[in-house]
């Protein structure tokens, strides 16, 4: 399991920082409408800077909402099911669904940053556009960061098939809704057993 937390660690830190950068979206966003409607100024540099910054937000959420276990699953007959269960059919669909999708994505991106790289690309939206290499150099970089949490993902659910109970996962932040049932249940619980 050290390989697991390892790399729940590594993407969860590489999230949260990169999602600092929505501040700098917002300011971006908030600047450009200023200067656009109250200054009559605008910019040239505001438009490829919100796509780039949430494309980056939008491609690093990826391997961190992994790491959550936060992506959207028919949870209406998921949640009733044994963890084995669970484990079992999370195990063939990541074989067959998520590396063939993650690995081609990967495969494919690399030759795509290259030929960016090679031409050092900039962006045509603005009349000095941007260098937006670097940009595309993060297509096969998340997709390796995908593939080595879904490797990750597998580790857990072999560990659930084995033992029948899902290994726990690092904690930073909790959805509210999964809060308020937890204390829900802790409360039926506690009125149950006076």
């Amino acid at each position: 399991m050290r390989f697991v937390y390892l790399v729940d660690r590594i993407n969860t830190f590489i999230g949260k920082t990169v999602s600092w950068s929505i501040l700098v979206l917002t300011f971006a966003v908030c600047y450009e409408v200023f200067a656009r409607y109250v200054l009559r100024a605008p910019t040239e540099w505001a438009f490829d800077a919100s796509y780039m910054l949430y494309g980056l937000l939008f491609m690093v959420a990826g391997p961190y909402t992994l790491a959550r276990n936060n992506h959207v699953r028919g949870d209406f007959l998921y949640r009733s099911w044994s963890p084995r269960r669970q484990a079992g059919l999370d195990l063939v669909l990541y074989f067959l669904f998520f590396f063939p999708g993650i690995l081609a994505l990967v495969y494919a991106g690399i030759p795509f940053t290259q030929m960016s790289w090679l031409m050092n690309e900039h962006s045509m939206n603005s009349p000095n556009g941007p260098p937006i290499y670097p940009f595309k150099a993060l297509i096969p970089i998340v997709g390796a960061l995908m593939a080595i949490q879904g490797a990750a993902e597998v580790v857990r659910c072999i560990a659930c098939l084995r033992r029948g109970v899902w290994p726990p996962r690092l904690h930073d932040v909790e959805e509210t809704e999964k809060l308020i049932l937890e204390q829900a249940e802790q409360e039926g619980l506690t009125k149950g057993t006076v």
